[in-house]
């Protein structure tokens, strides 16, 4: 694999600044182009950008609440709206939430549990990428 070519293109969104750089860093360790934004709005904004441009995510994982700003739930529907064959991973600390087990039925394609590991993450990649 050359330095330009990547096994996939990740967004991540999350709004605590460390959590989102750290598992971008994971990401690209593991072989991915992994960009980070703080919001749902933004993450919209940024997955059409990419996605008119013909360079679109391949994968995007959304945490689902975001104190103050657009959380996962709302996300999520921008971009299928756009987008409906794209495939967005709820994160959360909260396993018990309805959304959470029932991801399906909110537009998620799957779930992934924080805190995040090297060896969830990967398999995460590796499924849906």
């Amino acid at each position: 694999m050359s330095e330009n070519e990547s096994k996939g293109k990740v967004l991540v969104m999350d709004d605590e600044d460390m959590v989102g750089e750290i598992v971008c860093q994971m990401m690209m360790h593991l072989g991915y182009d992994a960009t980070h934004v703080k919001d749902g709005k933004v993450a919209v904004d940024e997955y059409v950008r990419r996605f008119q441009n013909g360079n679109p995510f391949d994968l995007v994982i959304m945490d689902l609440t975001i104190p103050g700003g657009m959380g996962g739930k709302e996300a999520v529907m921008e971009i299928l709206a756009v987008d409906p064959s794209a495939k967005v991973l709820v994160s959360s600390g909260y396993s018990t939430d309805p959304i959470m087990t029932n991801f399906g039925e909110y537009g998620f394609v799957g779930v992934i549990n924080k805190p995040f590991d090297l060896a969830s993450i990967q398999q995460t990649l590796e499924s849906f990428c």
